[in-house]
């Protein structure tokens, strides 16, 4: 009948349309999907002011890859300066290729280094911060203390050092986990559709820790981006962690924790310092280094 033959033709439409729409850019669907530069910023602005009184100004993001964070905290004001450190020129010129015209005149006050976060001379910052885990490439404790012992000289008197751990009862599972992620809009304007972010534990070792894991990407359209990014890390404890911070040279090494909201049955998005906290199948926590 000519009606059915209408909606056939609608779906293809549709069909046709949310295809045009997909994003395959890994760049900008680890973005939608990984990243929460506004939230790591408020935090960080949160925590400093408690401990040193006052707003930073000056950010270095370690292991920037398109170097988001970076170019968040340079538009949240016109004081603000940041520096981006990665071995990795296609994904430092993604970013300042995508990300820096949307800056405008503020692109000015960021500073893009294609180098080793090891390597001494970079410029000093107030903050400085290894997110995404990244800092998990040290696979031995020397390694990850020389970084750490790297990042110390690199901070202003007063400085503090941000980085993220996972953990939980399930972390050293071999395992994959979908969640789906809702249509927005990336720093550079760009629509991003919704779409299915996929985190893949491949391979756990538990004589050294070493894991391996991907991401992959589940589009709209039907079409899978698989192991669009892959990790190969070992996965670090809370104590060793706060430990390598001190034996290189921090003062002190906190722990924060993202609070429970029981009547939501989920996080409550408030990271609090924790001494102590009931073990979950997953959780993701700040460790903080302070000079």
């Amino acid at each position: 009948m000519p009606k059915n033959r209408k909606k056939e033709k609608d779906k293809k439409k549709k069909k046709r349309k949310q295809a045009k729409e997909v994003v395959r850019d890994r760049h900008l669907l680890y973005s939608a999907s990984v990243q929460s530069a506004d939230a790591d910023l408020d935090f960080f602005q949160r925590v400093y002011k408690r401990k040193r009184g006052k707003r930073f100004t000056t950010l270095r993001e370690d292991f920037c890859g398109t170097a988001l964070l970076a170019c968040e905290f340079v538009k949240r004001g016109p004081r603000n300066r940041a520096i981006g450190i990665d071995l990795d020129r296609p994904t430092l010129d993604w970013g300042r290729g995508r990300y820096l015209p949307a800056l405008g005149k503020a692109a000015e006050r960021l500073t893009l280094i294609e180098g080793n976060v090891l390597d001494p001379g970079h410029p000093k910052a107030e903050v400085v911060a290894a997110l995404n885990f990244s800092y998990s490439v040290f696979k031995t404790r020397d390694p990850l203390r020389g970084y750490f012992a790297a990042v110390r000289k690199a901070l202003l008197p007063g400085g503090l050092f941000f980085l993220d751990a996972f953990g939980g009862t399930e972390a050293m599972d071999e395992d994959e986990e979908d969640r789906k992620i809702p249509s927005s809009t990336a720093f550079d304007g760009t629509k991003i559709p919704k779409f299915t972010y996929v985190w893949e534990q491949a391979a756990f070792n538990p004589v050294n820790h070493d894991i391996l894991c991907h991401i992959h990407f589940k589009l709209a359209d039907g079409a899978r981006l698989r192991r669009a990014f892959t990790y190969d890390w070992r996965l670090w404890t809370l104590p060793e962690l706060q430990e390598l911070m001190l034996e290189a040279g921090f003062a002190e090494a906190e722990v924060y924790v993202e609070g429970w909201d029981d009547e939501e049955d989920d996080t409550d998005g408030i990271f609090r310092r924790r001494k102590r906290f009931e073990n979950q199948s997953g959780w993701v926590a700040y460790v903080v280094g302070l000079t």
